[in-house]
């Protein structure tokens, strides 16, 4: 088993499929073939299932793609740990961000600073909803992702604490209100958004025994915020989220009462087997953060 197999069978996994991996790695699909079948053979079981359109995970291949991007995260490591000691600062970085707080308010100031400092190092940032990040932290897809705290599942580092607020229609009644009740939002459709504080807003309302009539649900915040302008629903966003340039017509946004808030951070696997780059990014960004 060598380094370079693992890293073709991850590329296979994560595109699902040899030629599009081949492509990636620069090398032919034969290339990739051969090099995946020869570790299945030394571990004497099936990783990928071929006899379908898409390469698709046996289930040992799901059981064991973890452990190989544990094993390449580590190999990462300890090359850049070796690159620290001559005096150099190489490597890559991927990051898990999600929704318009970290995408859009965190991560460019964060990275602005990262990359002149470390002008070398690679990265990559996938982005998905806050239950994708912490997806992907558990498969190790991302060496660090921005979460909502607490989670105890993974070392994590505090960054920034906004508020859970309630856009609603100008014209409906409760736009006249200067403060919102979670009781309020369960007698008008609700649309739930599942950009970020999904998992949040649901914890909320089942803390106060309520259910809000959920009417759509959507994954991106800018489509929550045009069905709440069309008078199709309210919703509860965090305040970070919300652009902030975007023009309010059709929708007011009001506080809610009591305050809800939320705690955006950084997670990752092991502060101790993290990579320096993954180390250097989470210490600029607390001390960004944290002034």
């Amino acid at each position: 088993m060598t380094f370079s197999q693992l890293e073709i069978f991850v590329v296979v996994a994560e595109l699902c499929g040899f030629t599009l991996a081949a492509q990636q790695l620069g090398i032919s699909q034969s290339a990739v073939s051969h090099t995946l079948k020869k570790l299945e053979e030394d571990l004497g079981v099936s990783l990928i299932e071929r006899n379908k359109s898409q390469a698709e995970l046996t289930v040992a291949g799901t059981r064991l793609l973890p452990r190989a991007r544990e094993i390449l995260g580590l190999a990462e490591t300890i090359r850049q740990e070796a690159a620290d000691i001559k005096g150099l600062q190489l490597g890559s970085l991927r990051i898990g961000s999600f929704g318009p707080t970290s995408s859009l308010r965190l991560l460019p100031e964060i990275l602005e600073s990262y990359r002149k400092q470390f002008p070398n190092i690679e990265v990559r940032i996938d982005e998905g909803n806050d239950q994708q990040v912490v997806q992907w932290l558990q498969e190790r897809r991302v060496d660090v992702g921005f979460v909502v705290l607490p989670d105890e599942h993974f070392d994590t580092f505090a960054l920034i604490e906004d508020q859970m607020v309630a856009l609603i229609p100008k014209t409906h009644s409760l736009a006249n209100k200067d403060e919102i009740v979670l009781q309020d939002l369960c007698h008008v459709p609700f649309i739930l958004t599942e950009a970020g504080s999904a998992q949040l807003i649901s914890k909320l309302f089942a803390s106060e025994d309520l259910i809000p009539d959920i009417r759509y649900r959507t994954t991106q915040l800018m489509t929550t915020i045009a069905l709440v302008a069309k008078g199709e629903g309210v919703a509860l966003v965090a305040e970070l989220a919300l652009p902030q340039a975007l023009p309010t017509d059709g929708y007011v946004v009001r506080q809610v009462a009591p305050q809800y808030k939320r705690t955006i951070g950084l997670a990752l696997h092991s502060t101790r087997q993290a990579s320096p780059a993954a180390q250097a990014f989470i210490k600029m960004a607390v001390q960004l953060l944290k002034k």
